[in-house]
């Protein structure tokens, strides 16, 4: 490879909000953004909330003669939690070459019918792509949704997914040259889970790095100007919220920069009416040769006082109050259980009793129902209390590693910890 070889890569990210039957003029809408990408051509289009397979397959048609190449991520699972799917899509100009995906282990409620977020397949998509000799993993994803900040009930899942998505990126990115990460998050900027991906896993914020931004103001992807926005889901934020993000990274031996970052405003350029109820982020990265450094300045504080450090005790803790919550949900199931078991043996001896029979049977009949909803209550928040488990005991162990890395010398960087622990694993092996 040529010691100037650069790469420009033009990306589009947009939350479509294909919600069969709910949302407003989404076919429409799917015409217009089909449109959209084919005059734009970008390299990659990653979208997310296309719930329904006959969307993609539409977009599919429409833009096989800009985009060759593309996937429709399903998400399944035994708990039968996420059987709409994940709606993440990707198209792309380029050949890919390999595809997975993960489904986030916890992913709201399923009692709370009106959210449906359990009912849909939150995950994780990614796929490799080899463009002019490199490796890029590109990931698309879409965390679980706030609804309300104030009394937000789904913080601990959130923090667990981010912590699942930042795990899966590390693990599977160790090939790559590139990587790539778009979706809506859910996060705002300052959001434990959002500067928890970031600090373990070490991704740029195209936002706050490129060189060039047009769009939005603060870049917020969610505006009052839409047409499509719950007004009252911004009345704490006039200008918008920041909750989609292009997010990347490169390894040794190359660097990337963001030249051109624009988002929507409200509108579709071309017609005025907008395209979902997000902005679009259109970024251009380009790619090209690092020359080496040596002895690079640290640019992180003592051990303790590292970013990384802090917000994975803050993850800790706030996944310590989920487990807890979780916990408690799971003991009052139980003794709704168990309430409901002697009212089931007392209507059980009246009715052998003779007594008022219509009356107990009907009873009993509501009964048997109660204790089996119940039952599985207890049996979601049993799993959800040792999902979070998993997840604290990842965290705790990385955290207790973290420290183990003052041994590197005074000053601490993420960067040099991800090695040590690399070190570690080969040693293991």
């Amino acid at each position: 490879m040529k010691p100037n070889f650069s790469l420009r890569l033009r990306v589009f990210n947009l939350n479509c909000w294909g919600i069969p039957y709910l949302s407003k003029h989404r076919a429409d809408r799917m015409k217009r953004l089909g449109d959209f990408l084919n005059v734009e051509s970008f390299d990659l289009a990653l979208l997310e909330e296309v719930w329904s397979e006959q969307d993609f397959q539409y977009l599919r048609q429409k833009l096989l003669p800009t985009y060759p190449a593309a996937h429709y991520f399903r998400s399944w699972n035994l708990s039968f939690s996420g059987i709409i799917g994940s709606g993440l899509c990707v198209f792309s100009k380029h050949p890919i070459q390999e595809f997975t995906q993960h489904v986030y282990t916890l992913n709201g409620y399923p009692y709370m019918v009106h959210h449906g977020d359990w009912f849909s397949g939150k995950a994780v998509g990614l796929l490799v792509f080899h463009l002019s000799g490199l490796v890029l993993n590109a990931y698309v994803t879409h965390l679980h949704a706030e609804y309300n900040r104030q009394k937000d009930i789904y913080l601990a899942h959130r923090v667990a997914q981010a912590w699942e998505l930042a795990h899966f990126i590390h693990h599977t990115s160790k090939k790559a040259d590139m990587v790539l990460l778009c979706g809506d998050l859910n996060l705002h900027p300052k959001d434990l889970g959002f500067r928890l991906l970031k600090e373990w896993t070490g991704l740029h914020d195209a936002y706050l790095e490129t060189q060039d931004f047009k769009g939005s103001e603060e870049g917020c992807t969610m505006v009052p100007e839409n047409c499509y926005v719950n007004q009252q889901e911004l009345e704490l934020f006039p200008c918008g919220i920041r909750i989609d993000y292009v997010l990347y990274k490169a390894v040794s031996g190359f660097c990337i920069s963001c030249k051109t970052l624009k988002t929507t405003t409200g509108h579709d350029p071309h017609s005025g009416t907008p395209l979902s109820d997000h902005e679009a982020l259109m970024a251009t990265l380009c790619v090209r040769h690092s020359p080496p450094q040596h002895n690079p300045s640290p640019t992180h504080g003592p051990v303790e006082r590292s970013p990384l450090i802090s917000v994975l005790r803050e993850a800790c803790t706030e996944l310590d109050l989920g487990v807890a919550q979780a916990r408690w949900w799971a003991t009052f199931a139980s003794y709704v259980i168990g309430l409901g078991l002697l009212f089931l043996a007392v209507l059980s001896a009246l009715v052998a009793e003779g007594g008022i029979r219509e009356i107990a049977i009907l009873l009993w009949t509501l009964s048997v129902g109660l204790v089996l909803g119940v039952g599985a209550v207890y049996l979601f928040h049993l799993q959800e209390a040792k999902g979070l488990c998993r997840a604290r005991a990842e965290l705790q162990h990385v955290l207790g590693r973290a420290r183990e890395a003052q041994n590197l010398g005074p000053e601490f960087k993420p960067a040099l910890f991800l090695e040590h622990q690399e070190g570690y694993r080969t040693e293991d092996q």
